[in-house]
């Protein structure tokens, strides 16, 4: 299966698409928000690895928020403020939720219009039309 329509269809999103050990990463920052001395980031991230011998393509993506800057007290320094800098994903763990809970949950901290669909719907049909099966995953493992 050829990639070049993903990667044409990735970078006028625009986002980044890469490959390692035979699994291409999509990524793409949502939303950032800034407040007084902290900034926050959402970012999208698809995986997903093509399998020549089964004649499938596995698809798994989230949404990420990753943070950074003051904090007003609760760390180990002591009272006053300290630099904090922190990252977590959704969909790790032991909460397992689909893309469209996850929007949910950012969508009442962030406002954005990116639609994460169009990027699942256009790497599904190019898998299809090529004679792929498409399956998609909650989580990363078995990529």
């Amino acid at each position: 299966m050829q990639v070049d329509e993903i990667k044409k269809f990735v970078e006028a999103i625009p986002a980044t698409l890469r490959e390692k050990r035979g699994v291409y990463s999509v990524q793409c920052t949502v939303a950032e928000r800034k407040a007084f001395l902290s900034k926050k980031k959402l970012t999208y991230s698809a995986k997903f690895r093509i399998d020549e011998g089964k004649k499938e393509l596995r698809f798994t993506e989230m949404l990420k928020e990753s943070g950074s800057g003051v904090s007003s007290g609760d760390s180990d320094f002591g009272p006053g403020f300290g630099f904090k800098k922190e990252t977590y994903k959704s969909g790790k763990g032991p909460r397992e939720a689909s893309i469209e809970e996850q929007s949910k949950l950012f969508g009442t901290q962030y406002s954005y219009t990116f639609d994460f669909s169009k990027v699942r719907t256009f790497v599904e049909s190019e898998a299809v039309q090529a004679g792929y099966t498409f399956k998609y995953q909650i989580t990363a493992r078995g990529l």
